[in-house]
């Protein structure tokens, strides 16, 4: 794979901000791989991922910075520039089911997912042997509702002892404090195990057999306060009927859960997913 930088950037719409943008990166002879652009006509803002051979350019990621702000300064853009040569690091975190968890491990260890995971963190000690197979550290943190404030304490320890540029809650049955999620804003992935907003909350599939419906399927979303109304990053359904248990529903669901934490992870691992407000902008 080719290295690249990619441009990440999002401001006030307006006539030539792409022009600027690809006029810099080819007047100093870069090559564009690859671009994307949304512009939301209601708030009249405008989205942009550039993909760039990194080696076509004269300079480096922080040359890259230094030359690129006037132009970042003229529109207002809040923008970036990432390496994709450098792996974000990403810290799992999973209670007793390993449908999601397993899924993960095997696209990580057959490089379908680039990046790091230093640790997976979990509130029992059921998936121990899954994740030490795949070389990775186990790291048990009990939660109950005595220590639960300590034990969110220590967690983010761990999640800042160990750099984590993400955190991905791959079916962590615990609710995550508010100071928490702001904290790691637009940093803690989640999949919910129901098409939100329609079953929001505990035992979902439930919900669903309850009310009969004909169609289940799974959220993944950034984590925000206010519970499983975060920005949507992906989603997905398949198709029930009457004749369907409650635990044909679950069997069904987790299939669909797990691809689409997948595609979600794999998304904002390749900077691909943008928030507006409560929205998101995903370039595919």
């Amino acid at each position: 794979m080719k290295p690249t930088f990619r441009l990440i950037l999002d401001c006030p719409d307006r006539v030539g901000i792409v022009t600027c943008a690809a006029e810099f990166i080819t007047r100093h002879n870069g090559w564009i791989l690859k671009a994307s652009h949304h512009s939301e006509e209601e708030s009249n803002w405008f989205f942009s991922r550039v993909s760039v051979d990194a080696r076509s350019l004269p300079f480096g990621i922080e040359g890259f910075r230094n030359e690129f702000a006037p132009i970042a300064r003229e529109f207002k853009m809040n923008w970036r520039i990432v390496d994709s040569s450098v792996p974000k690091r990403v810290i799992l975190m999973v209670s007793r089911e390993s449908h999601c968890l397993s899924d993960l491990l095997d696209r990580w260890r057959n490089s379908e997912l680039e990046c790091q995971i230093p640790c997976v963190i979990s509130n029992h000690e059921h998936l121990r042997g899954l994740v030490e197979f795949y070389g990775i550290p186990f790291l048990h943190v009990p939660v109950t509702k005595e220590n639960k404030a300590e034990a969110f304490e220590k967690m983010v320890a761990l999640i800042e002892e160990h750099r984590a540029d993400t955190i991905v809650l791959a079916r962590y049955m615990q609710i995550i404090p508010e100071w928490v999620c702001e904290r790691y804003p637009t940093r803690i992935i989640n999949i919910h195990h129901s098409f939100l907003p329609s079953f929001v909350g505990a035992r979902p599939y439930h919900q669903a057999s309850t009310r009969g419906v004909k169609l289940i399927g799974a959220t993944c979303h950034y984590v925000t306060a206010d519970l499983d109304e975060g920005p949507i990053i992906d989603q997905d359904v398949v198709r029930v009927s009457h004749t369907d248990r409650v635990d044909d529903l679950v069997r069904l669901g987790k299939d669909v859960e797990k691809v689409v934490l997948a595609r979600g992870v794999r998304d904002h691992l390749e900077d691909r997913v943008m928030v507006h407000g409560n929205k998101t902008i995903v370039f595919k």
